[in-house]
C-alpha cells in the first residue's frame, strides 16, 4: 500500500514512464479498479514539448488498447500547447479525443487555472459536438462552475466534479466542500452520470450514503488506498489517476501543498 507522505518522493504521486503506468493500471483492474493514465507535461512552452506530449499521450492510447485495460486517458490544454496557440490545441486535443474513440478507450480532460476555463470547456464541447465522448473536469471552488456544469450536461459531456487545486474564487474549506455537495445532489437528483473526485470524508461518506451507480469515485495514486480497495469490494465504480513520464515536479508541488493544508486546517483525507 502507498501511504500518503509529505516527504517529496515523488513516487508517491507518479510513475516514472508508460510501462510502470500499465503495470499499476493491470495491477488495479485486478483489484476492480479502473484508471485514468496522464502523461505528465503541463505547461509546455515550445512546440516541441507540445509533440513530445502528443506523443506521450498517443502511445497511452495505443498502450491501453493493446493491454486490454480498463482505462481512460487525461489530458491538460496546456500540455497541448494551448499557452502557445490556443486552436491548434483545440485541434489537437480533437484528434486525441477521436483517436481515443476508435478505439474505445474513454477520454477525459482536466481544468487549470481559472485563465483557461473557458478554454477547456469550449474545446470540451467542441470533441461533444462532433459525436466524440468526453469527460471534463469542473472545480467547485469557481464562482463559474454552476453554469459550466449546466452547459456541459446539456452537450452530453460526463463532468467528473473535484473541488480544485488552483487559485479559488473561495478558499474556505466549508464552503468548497457545500459547493461540491450542491452541484452532486443536482446531478444525482437528475440521473446525470459523473465521477466524484474527492478525498474529503464527509463527502465520500455522503456520496455512499446517497449514490446509486450514476456515481464513479475517483481518487488520486498515492492516496486513499484502503477506502478505493472497499468501495472495489462493495461493487462501487472507482477509478485511480495515474500520472506517468519525467515531468512531475509541478504536480507533485500541488499535492504536497494539498496535504499540508490539510494538516494545518486539522484535517485528513480518507485512508
Amino acid at each position: 500500500m502507498i501511504a500518503p507522505s509529505t516527504s517529496g518522493r515523488v513516487e508517491h504521486w507518479t510513475l516514472p514512464d508508460l510501462d510502470a503506468a500499465v503495470r499499476r493500471c493491470r495491477a488495479q483492474n485486478a483489484r476492480g479498479i479502473r484508471c485514468i493514465l496522464a502523461a505528465l507535461g503541463e505547461y509546455a512552452r515550445s512546440e516541441q514539448q507540445v509533440r513530445e506530449n502528443l506523443e506521450h499521450s498517443s502511445a497511452a492510447i495505443a498502450a491501453i488498447k493493446e493491454q486490454g485495460l480498463d482505462a481512460s486517458l487525461t489530458v491538460k490544454m496546456t500540455a497541448l500547447g494551448v499557452l502557445l496557440d490556443r486552436d491548434a490545441a483545440r485541434e489537437s486535443l480533437i484528434r486525441l479525443c477521436s483517436g481515443a474513440h476508435a478505439r474505445g478507450i474513454g477520454f477525459e480532460v482536466d481544468m487549470e487555472g481559472r485563465g483557461l476555463v473557458g478554454t477547456t470547456v469550449d474545446a470540451a464541447v467542441a470533441c461533444a459536438r462532433q459525436g466524440l465522448p468526453v469527460t471534463l473536469a469542473l472545480q467547485t471552488s469557481l464562482d463559474r462552475t454552476a453554469g459550466d456544469l449546466e452547459r456541459i450536461v446539456r452537450h452530453g459531456i460526463r463532468p467528473r466534479l473535484v473541488k480544485g487545486a488552483y487559485r479559488a474564487d473561495t478558499d474556505d474549506p466549508g464552503e468548497v466542500r457545500e459547493r461540491f455537495r450542491t452541484l452532486a445532489a443536482e446531478l444525482l437528483d437528475r440521473g446525470v452520470p459523473f465521477s466524484a473526485g474527492t478525498h474529503d470524508p464527509d463527502l465520500v461518506a455522503w456520496l455512499v450514503e446517497r449514490a446509486g451507480g450514476t456515481v464513479e469515485f475517483g481518487f488520486l495514486m498515492g492516496l486513499a488506498d484502503e477506502t478505493k480497495l472497499r468501495l472495489a469490494k462493495e461493487g462501487r465504480a472507482v477509478a485511480e489517476y495515474v500520472p506517468f513520464g519525467d515531468q512531475a515536479k509541478i504536480y507533485v508541488a500541488r499535492r504536497e501543498a494539498y496535504l499540508a493544508g490539510l494538516a494545518a486546517a486539522g484535517r485528513a483525507p480518507v485512508p
